[in-house]
């Protein structure tokens, strides 16, 4: 999931938040573990958080956008709060050119509304404190965690959210369904380094041995 501009300054954030933008009531409950698990499921692919291993770069890194806020004595409550906010009202269309958040239909379907075996929650306000809870804890705290180096571990904290892939168990539509595509090593390893089109470059995020082991698990997970 993208967030918003407002994130790229998590002070103005809250400072909107406080006056009274964003109609949801004030929470800070939540299930951190549970958290990450959604975080890294339906946000790795669009931002950059050192604490869940993700390296997306659609969105702000979100580790940037509070890290001075958090300097500055902002509390993790304020940060939950930014997080749910942005996730429930996101700026889907923003003035500039710069990319929108979906919606939380499109982030975090419910499971009565999806047919088949597609991502869904069980309770998707339960969902976004959860999501809210965890990453409002973590980002700019410049805690990290061992950057994934197994291709389908990258996948999943990189491009799950953009990209079908049934040997993944993702389902994104963002960019092509590789199962139809089946795209040869060559062409992903290009793809991942250099970006094309909306698809971002993950060089600056992504190490040489990252990439290549990602490119070989999709050229050889795709179709199967």
């Amino acid at each position: 999931m993208r967030l918003s501009l407002l994130l790229t300054a998590a002070g103005a954030a809250a400072a909107l938040i406080l006056a009274g933008c964003g109609a949801a009531e004030y929470s800070t409950e939540g299930n951190r573990e549970s958290g990450k698990q959604l975080f890294i499921a339906r946000c790795a692919g669009c931002h950059v958080l050192a604490a869940a291993g993700t390296a997306g770069t659609i969105g702000p890194n979100l580790d940037d956008a509070f890290a001075q806020s958090r300097a500055d004595g902002l509390t993790t409550d304020t940060f939950t709060q930014v997080i749910r906010d942005q996730i429930l009202y996101p700026i889907e269309d923003p003035v500039t050119d710069a990319t929108g958040m979906p919606g939380p239909d499109e982030t975090l379907p419910e499971c009565d509304d999806v047919e088949g075996d597609a991502f869904c929650v069980e309770d998707r306000q339960q969902a976004v404190d959860d999501i809210g809870v965890y990453v409002g804890a973590v980002a700019g705290t410049g805690v990290t965690t061992e950057k994934p180096t197994d291709g389908k571990s990258i996948f999943a904290t990189t491009c799950a959210q953009c990209h079908t892939l049934a040997d993944a168990g993702t389902a994104g539509t963002v960019g092509p369904n590789l199962d139809q595509s089946k795209p040869p090593k060559t062409l992903v390893t290009d793809r991942v380094t250099n970006g094309k089109g909306t698809m971002p470059s993950f060089k600056d995020s992504l190490d040489r041995t990252q990439i290549e082991a990602v490119a070989e698990y999709v050229s050889s997970a795709a179709g199967k």
